[in-house]
């Protein structure tokens, strides 16, 4: 079984006042195995918000399922859905979402606080992930005191302190500069090569074109993927910008 399983999703928003609804997903299925970096392109209204949101717990299919580790996630009650994606899902997203009143440290703390760990082993597994992120010397700070690329880092860093089963981004470099995007996609690709999973979501070719498989989603469903393999990055790059221009003239769905 792969770690994660998305079974013919559907998603109907209801129409106001009775009206007809709308439907953001119309029968999506993919798979993705323990390790793997995907990401999901689509134009703005193709299905992939309303898809990170169902796999994040934030919301509820109208039909299909989501299977992490053979665990329902569309199953998964209300009162229990904030524990569950605490101690299973990481997540990183473009405005960062740290809190300004919070160090630096605190708001990597957070989660593992929530969770009710003890002090000495929240620092026990920050200590290493601070060094790798390169953010050891601003863990005093607050948020407005740093750059923008230190805030995704921050970010990273409270995503997978937790040593979540899956990261899921969402346009984790749309608010960097190049230099802080760069940074971010290399860390990212390192954070993968130890075996984390990662799930994004981005508009970004060049971002894409740093994970090992891309999906399209077009109209609700899977348009067409492609698999990284032996490519180069900037092949992968070429591949990934013909695939967007055949979707966005309307072609027809790959096989």
């Amino acid at each position: 079984m792969s770690m994660l399983e998305v079974n013919d999703l559907k998603k109907v928003y209801p129409g106001r006042f009775g009206g007809s609804g709308v439907q953001a997903l119309s029968s999506v299925s993919f798979s993705v195995e323990e390790g793997e970096y995907v990401a999901i392109m689509g134009e703005s209204g193709s299905g992939k918000t309303t898809l990170l949101n169902i796999l994040a717990s934030l919301d509820k299919p109208s039909s299909g399922s989501v299977l992490l580790d053979g665990k329902d996630l569309t199953a998964v009650r209300e009162r229990d859905a904030a524990a569950f994606r605490r101690d299973n899902l990481g997540f990183v997203f473009q405005d960062f979402n740290l809190l300004d009143t919070f160090s630096v440290k605190d708001n990597i703390f957070l989660p593992l606080v929530l969770s009710g760990k003890k002090y000495d082993e929240m620092s026990r597994r920050l200590q290493p992930l601070a060094q790798k992120l390169g953010i050891s010397d601003i863990l005093h700070k607050f948020p407005y005191e740093i750059s923008g690329g230190q805030k995704q880092r921050t970010a990273v860093a409270r995503a997978l302190i937790t040593q979540p089963r899956l990261i899921l981004a969402d346009e984790p470099t749309g608010a960097l500069d190049s230099k802080a995007t760069d940074q971010l996609l290399r860390l990212f690709e390192s954070i993968n090569a130890e075996g984390q999973t990662i799930l994004m979501v981005t508009h970004s070719v060049k971002a894409a074109s740093h994970a090992k498989r891309v999906l399209f989603i077009k109209d609700g469903e899977v348009f067409h993927q492609i698999y990284r393999g032996e490519l180069s990055e900037s092949g992968m790059f070429e591949r990934i910008s013909d695939a967007l221009t055949v979707l966005q003239k309307g072609g027809e769905r790959y096989e």
